[in-house]
């Protein structure tokens, strides 16, 4: 007996068990151009090309590209929120009062291991550096939604051990955090530059604790 009308695949939509692999790659590919390209410049025909698959299914699966790209956004800037909470949770476990290189080093730690997850967690490095350079109105929802209510709890406990700054001048602080862990996170360039070809590069632990004594030292200041 032939299966019915409503059970038929209608054309061009992929089987149940193809739709994760095929989403994954859409969003992965998506992820490599948008950190390549920006928002503006990415198109979703490369987009398909570099996932392999008909340009329609972008739109089957992700909608427009403002969908697609904040679905990439927030698939991995919650992982690293996700842990950056784990982190916090687990120094406060340890010590009810952690310094204030600990909390720096709880909040850096996930970003630097997203970029040497392999070629997309450094594109997504890329891209969120790009989300925060970019003052549209997506741009600044996305950063709110997603990465805010961490960093505000970050700053609550960052207060508590600061107990000679005002939380507004903590908060301040703050901000001057995430501006300098973006830049050296996506310029290493710039240190050849600066210490003309002294230090062409860090390892990965290294530059964490070169910004970690820093920006605790500047979260400390006087």
């Amino acid at each position: 007996m032939s299966a019915s009308k409503s059970s038929r695949r209608k054309p061009g939509r992929p089987k149940e068990t193809d739709s994760t692999d095929l989403r994954d790659r859409i969003l992965d590919a998506a992820e490599l151009e948008f950190a390549d390209h920006g928002y503006n410049g990415a198109r979703l025909r490369d987009i398909a090309a570099r996932a392999g698959v008909n340009p329609a299914l972008i739109g089957y699966y992700n909608g427009s590209k403002g969908e697609l790209f904040e679905e990439v956004i927030r698939r991995k800037g919650a992982r690293i929120a996700a842990a950056r909470h784990a982190n916090l949770d687990a120094l406060l476990a340890r010590t009810p009062e952690p310094r204030v290189r600990e909390i720096v080093r709880a909040y850096l730690q996930p970003q630097w291991d997203m970029k040497e997850s392999g070629p997309l967690g450094a594109a997504f490095v890329r891209l969120q550096a790009r989300l925060h350079a970019e003052p549209e109105a997506r741009a600044l929802r996305l950063r709110r939604e997603i990465y805010d209510p961490t960093a505000k709890r970050y700053i609550t406990v960052l207060a508590a051990a600061l107990p000679h700054l005002s939380l507004e001048e903590v908060s301040l602080r703050m901000a001057f955090l995430v501006g300098t862990y973006l830049f050296m996170l996506n310029d290493l360039g710039r240190l050849s530059d600066l210490s003309d070809g002294q230090v062409t590069t860090l390892e990965k632990e290294a530059l964490l604790d070169h910004l970690q004594r820093f920006l605790a030292a500047g979260l400390r200041a006087e």
